[in-house]
């Protein structure tokens, strides 16, 4: 089915506006080294991503992705990560292609635009303010903003009550069946980006609306869509 037009755009963080990879690797590293464990590079740690950050601790402690590691290992990781990332949550983090460019087309063509995380709220103002994009955003929504997040529809349809936007009205713009799910729970169409984190799966797979290998694609796809 064609994409409707939306009044309402909502972008995921990690893996959709941000590649954050170098930075949650390095500090899941440098977590291990101080545990006395192994790093396991970059390379393996992107592919955990996407999760949350108790479940890339969780998965860094064990090296699988599903494993629960030792509760008073994990217990005892999890502030040693936090202190890490908090002092490096954007030092190698870079927006992706055409982040910009599009958010600027979306203010200049009066949509409603939102940045909808599951990342902390500590972390997400990190990064949206640090790369100089968060007052691109109408409204910024972390996982700690609300009781539920991403698959759960209460922060897509916050958003959506916010504005005065009806959800079929509205777009989820992310990289993951986390935020597929959330859209088709909350009655949002839904636009997935080709990189990103989804655990290192095709999104394709997960037949979302539309597909995009950048958010260049994004401006001149929202201009073909008739009112």
């Amino acid at each position: 089915m064609p994409l409707r037009k939306p009044e309402l755009v909502l972008f995921d963080l990690d893996g959709t506006l941000v590649d954050s990879s170098p930075d949650l690797a390095f500090s899941a590293d440098t977590m291990l080294e101080k545990l006395g464990m192994p790093r396991h590079g970059e390379a393996r740690i992107r592919n955990w991503i996407g999760n949350g950050i108790e479940r890339l601790v969780k998965r860094a402690l064990t090296g699988e992705m599903h494993a629960e590691p030792d509760a008073g290992l994990f217990k005892k990781a999890m502030p040693i990560f936090l202190e890490i990332y908090e002092q490096n949550a954007c030092v190698l983090s870079r927006c992706y292609d055409g982040v910009k460019d599009s958010l600027n087309y979306l203010r200049e063509n009066n949509y409603h635009t939102g940045c909808v995380t599951n990342k902390a709220e500590r972390f997400t103002n990190i990064l949206l303010q640090s790369l100089g994009i968060y007052g691109d955003f109408d409204i910024v929504i972390s996982g700690d903003t609300l009781a539920k997040k991403k698959p759960d529809p209460m922060q897509l349809l916050h958003a959506a009550e916010h504005f005065n936007v009806s959800p079929d009205r509205s777009l989820m713009v992310g990289d993951s069946i986390n935020d597929i799910e959330a859209a088709r729970a909350a009655g949002f169409q839904v636009l997935c980006v080709t990189y990103g984190y989804n655990l290192g799966r095709d999104i394709r797979a997960e037949n979302p609306d539309a597909v995009v290998d950048t958010l260049n694609e994004l401006p001149s796809l929202l201009d073909a869509i008739e009112a």
